[in-house]
């Protein structure tokens, strides 16, 4: 059972969309403040309408026929699924009044498409604010009684774990999870779980004395007990131990995390470790179990993690997706996981990718080119690199974090003025990776041209071709490949004169130096481009470090006639560039 469609009308960012979604896992991407979360918020909100309706008038008011139905109100005190300053903050721009076209008052939707038994199924909610009280009434539905219905958990960045949890079961269990309040289960999900297992346990036994290989192999592997618990050996070396629960003596289910060293299935206690509660665990920890027990839950068919990465060390996040992308195919969940992570876009395919937009706009990516444009931000309001390729439709791609700053001083040393009109984006990405940022770029804004410059560092001096053109990945049109034919830009400025003038020594001092600690002699040829062995080699970085100058105020220093023929071409190539 997935969800196929969702429908939103003035539901914060979404004014009037429909978003199409895929089965299995789906990255929710985009910029701040784009709509990622509020798409998993509406989902929320969906499921508590669902929940709430079922409570308050029975599970026949969400069948076919009763749209016609009076709604119920509820205070604004009984509203939990997501948390929010007003209930007004549901709707776009904070406007719950009836318009024009809100016949009855219900001036906010969500509606959801899903898929199950073949059969595609719909259920809409429509919404009004009156007085402080939110009114719910279901505005379309396509149910029969038989219609299976979809349960959806909605985790955000922190679960809300509860310290003291009551057992629960079936309906109030269902309504906490409708509520947003996945985490007040978690150790009833836990409990469950230990519990099926055992039974498990005790059927494969029988009557032998232990389990079969091939019994309990398949168990370990399927499971959701035992995936748990290896995944937290893995990760944590940890183990979750839950207390037996009889409710004729226990009140509150105790669940404590045991770490030790893992060897296998085993996990073998430190030595004086004392068990501690769940509680006390850090909230990466805590994170990832409740991700981890609801993705395997029998109860949840389709989970809304809202950045579940947050409080993940950035080695973990991608490990995350990829454990619960294996979750995902094995137990037949629909995941949408919402996300800054570069991390976790790095690591996957753009077809799982929905990109979501200001206004909006909502769409899955198709290619490489689509998703390294979105990790580099596109679509952002708060990117200003972004807003400069569009406004300019020209990227300057470079190297070092000085190095723009090194070419702007030596471009006024040299009477030239560096265009504003390019947007200049350092990267230490070979030109392949430019490529795809910049075809990327090229697909968002249209007619986008890039210049690349890398340093040349240890490449063989044959890869550098004449005007700096780089032999080892030529450009194609619209994007222009250039490489230093010295070591990097600060091997441009290791120049007697300009050092003395910024280190306060003599040049006969500098010269004595590089001579003593670098083997340099620097002749009369320096700036040309054609030079001796030593200096297209030279690690300028090292010799200005230790005469403890900076690249700029070296490059600051410099006179026109100083400037090496290299520096040069790539001030006019740029001038150019800008000027096509």
């Amino acid at each position: 059972m997935y969800l196929t469609q969702v429908n939103l009308r003035r539901f914060k960012q979404f004014k009037d969309s429909t978003i199409e979604l895929k089965d299995g896992l789906t990255i929710v991407a985009g910029g701040n403040n784009a709509g990622k979360s509020s798409l998993l918020q509406a989902l929320a909100v969906w499921e508590f309408c669902k929940v709430a309706t079922t409570a308050q008038k029975g599970a026949d008011a969400l069948l076919a026929g009763k749209t016609s139905s009076q709604g119920f109100g509820l205070g604004d005190d009984e509203f939990s699924p997501v948390n929010l300053p007003s209930l007004k903050h549901l709707w776009s721009n904070l406007k719950t009044q009836k318009t024009e076209s809100d016949a009855d008052g219900y001036t906010l939707q969500i509606g959801c498409q899903w898929i199950a038994d073949g059969a595609e199924h719909r259920l809409t909610f429509s919404l009004a604010l009156a007085n402080d009280r939110l009114f719910i009434k279901v505005a379309d539905t396509s149910l029969a009684e038989s219609t299976p219905v979809p349960v959806l958990a909605y985790l955000p960045p922190f679960a809300g774990i509860l310290a003291r949890e009551e057992r629960t079961y079936g309906a109030l269990r269902r309504r906490r999870v409708g509520e947003g309040l996945a985490g007040a289960v978690l150790r009833n999900l836990l409990l469950d779980m230990r519990e099926e297992n055992l039974a498990k346990r005790k059927r494969l036994r029988g009557n032998k004395p232990k389990i079969s290989d091939a019994d309990l192999k398949s168990l370990r592997a399927n499971d959701p007990w035992e995936l748990l618990q290896q995944t937290l050996r893995d990760v944590f070396s940890a183990e979750i131990a839950i207390s037996d629960f009889n409710e004729e003596y226990h009140t509150y289910i105790q669940a404590t995390v045991v770490k030790g060293t893992v060897d296998g299935f085993q996990l073998t206690r430190h030595s004086g470790y004392n068990a501690r509660d769940l509680m006390v665990e850090g909230s990466g920890f805590l994170q990832w179990l409740s991700v981890y027990t609801l993705a395997t839950s029998p109860s949840v068919d389709i989970l809304l993690f809202d950045e579940p990465d947050a409080h993940l060390h950035a080695s973990l996040q991608a490990q995350l997706v990829e454990r619960l992308r294996n979750l995902v195919d094995q137990f037949g969940k629909q995941v949408l996981l919402a996300t800054h992570s570069s991390e976790i876009l790095c690591a996957t395919d753009p077809v799982e990718m929905l990109e979501v937009r200001g206004g909006g706009n909502t769409k899955y990516l198709a290619n490489v080119e689509q998703k390294v444009g979105l990790v580099a931000g596109i679509g952002s309001t708060y990117a200003p690199r972004i807003e400069k390729v569009r406004e300019t439709k020209k990227v300057f791609f470079y190297e070092g974090s000085s190095d723009a700053s090194i070419l702007r001083e030596l471009a006024n040393s040299a009477g030239v003025v560096l265009p504003e009109n390019i947007a200049y984006w350092q990267t230490s990405d070979h030109h392949r990776e430019r490529k795809s940022l910049w075809r990327g770029l090229d697909s968002e804004f249209g007619g986008v041209a890039a210049y690349s410059l890398r340093d040349r560092d240890d490449d063989p001096l044959g890869t550098v071709g004449q005007d700096l053109a780089d032999k080892s990945y030529p450009g194609i049109v619209g994007f222009e490949t250039r490489k230093w034919r010295r070591r990097y830009i600060e091997s441009y400025l290791v120049y007697p004169p300009a050092i003395a003038r910024v280190a306060g020594i003599s040049e006969i001092a500098v010269r004595e130096q590089l001579q003593e600690k670098f083997a340099l002699a620097i002749g009369p040829n320096f700036s040309d481009a054609v030079v001796p062995a030593a200096l297209y080699d030279v690690r300028g970085k090292e010799v200005l470090k230790h005469f403890g100058v900076s690249p700029v105020a070296v490059a600051r220093a410099f006179e026109s006639n100083e400037i090496c023929r290299d520096i040069k071409t790539v001030l006019q190539d740029l001038v150019d560039f800008a000027a096509a």
